[in-house]
């Protein structure tokens, strides 16, 4: 009886410890499974939800230049001047439609711009509206630059006497245009383009001018935004369909060919390439070559597969417009040049380039591109998008050259944002 007592004990303590082990056992278990429950839970909230940091600001501000897209257009107040600056200039109906009328057809545009500040102190940029290429007295015809400092001249001194923002920044948010062959240098001859330099009371403001080139250079020293030639939006009414068009021309030029190209200062025009041009392929019936920029010189151009874009004094030429707007492909023969917005445009894909040096083998290198890729040049070169980009509408356009100046100017306020906040 002793021992089978003792043994019921024993099995009785024994199975008190192991239902002890076991209750921790399911404690531990429960204890886990809650866990990771709520863990997969909150995970998944998590990646529900996303967590939203404030970025950096030299990062944001990176961001938003790259995609000019995501951030808005800027603030521009509008100076109104008296008319001797701007409107009187207009009696002419040439300085609206020429091709330094940029200068017109932005102030235009920016009157109607949404974006328009009718407070000044709302503004983040200030335009300055003065017509400085519409003097038309030269016995050429051609627009007279020698007015055009002391006209700003005495605009900047109009307005900085009867506001106070060009003295508060030293004109440095304020813009003008400058769309002759040097930009702000004020003259059609290089050598006397760089020793005049810009004017002092500009150094410091924002240039919008066509002249640009890759090397350093005195007329591009002021903080500018490359802008293209103006060329009338009209013009697209003459391009036919891409898929339509009669393209029976291959290489086209018309315009100023000099056959002896020093002229009476002693300069060489162009670089002498439009001779050269001239001397090697005028006789050749594949290109149409003349001399002389009349005739149903649009027609042509939209019939032809390649456009010639050589330098003239300047290195950028209406061409590039012209010929983008009418769907042929434009030939750059400007060594060093720079394009107007070239993330908008793409250049390359649009164009071919020839080095100067290069006009010999003019043909043979417009041979190998229509066998090689000119059909996807042709299909980039009929983007609309492409088109908009360098021309100027009246009231402005979303995605034209004006919208690209105002997208450049957005870039150039985020960059300056440490010092002029919004």
């Amino acid at each position: 009886m002793k021992v089978t007592a003792r043994r019921a004990q024993f099995h009785h303590q024994k199975a008190l410890q192991l239902w002890k082990y076991y209750k921790w056992i399911l404690w531990l278990a429960l204890s886990v499974y809650l866990f990771l429950t709520t863990t997969t839970s909150s995970s998944s909230s998590f990646l529900s939800h996303p967590l939203h940091l404030k970025p950096h600001l030299p990062a944001r501000a990176l961001i938003e230049a790259r995609e000019p897209s995501s951030s808005p257009l800027p603030k521009v107040y509008v100076y109104e001047l008296p008319s001797r600056y701007n409107k009187d200039w207009l009696s002419d109906p040439r300085c609206g439609s020429h091709l330094f009328a940029s200068e017109v057809a932005i102030h235009q545009a920016l009157l109607g711009y949404p974006g328009r500040a009718v407070d000044p102190s709302d503004a983040d940029f200030f335009f300055v509206p003065v017509y400085v290429s519409c003097n038309f007295s030269t016995p050429n015809g051609f627009p007279s630059l020698h007015h055009a400092r002391p006209l700003l001249s005495s605009a900047v001194d109009f307005v900085s006497s009867r506001f106070p923002f060009w003295n508060r920044s030293h004109g440095r948010d304020h813009v003008v245009v400058a769309s002759h062959d040097y930009g702000a240098c004020f003259h059609a001859m290089e050598d006397v383009a760089m020793a005049d330099g810009i004017p002092e009371f500009l150094e410091r403001s924002i240039i919008l001018q066509t002249f640009g080139v890759r090397s350093p250079h005195p007329c591009q020293r002021a903080e500018h935004v490359l802008i293209p030639p103006y060329v009338p939006p009209g013009i697209e009414d003459v391009r036919p369909a891409p898929e339509k068009a009669r393209r029976d021309i291959f290489v086209f030029f018309r315009g100023k060919m000099e056959v002896h190209p020093k002229n009476v200062s002693g300069r060489f025009y162009g670089r002498r390439v439009r001779t050269e041009i001239w001397r090697r392929y005028s006789a050749n019936p594949r290109f149409r070559l003349q001399r002389k920029r009349s005739g149903d010189y649009r027609a042509e151009m939209a019939r032809s597969v390649f456009c010639l874009c050589p330098l003239g004094w300047a290195p950028w030429s209406p061409r590039l417009v012209e010929s983008v707007a009418l769907g042929c492909v434009p030939v750059i023969i400007a060594d060093d040049i720079r394009l107007p917005f070239p993330e908008a445009v793409r250049w390359p894909e649009i164009s071919v380039t020839v080095a100067e040096a290069d006009v010999g083998r003019l043909e043979a290198t417009l041979d190998h591109v229509a066998a090689t890729n000119l059909s996807a040049i042709q299909r980039n070169l009929w983007d609309p998008a492409r088109r908009r980009a360098l021309l100027f509408h009246r009231p402005m356009e979303q995605g034209d050259a004006t919208w690209h100046v105002l997208r450049a100017l957005e870039g150039m306020r985020l960059r300056r944002r440490p010092w002029r906040p919004r």
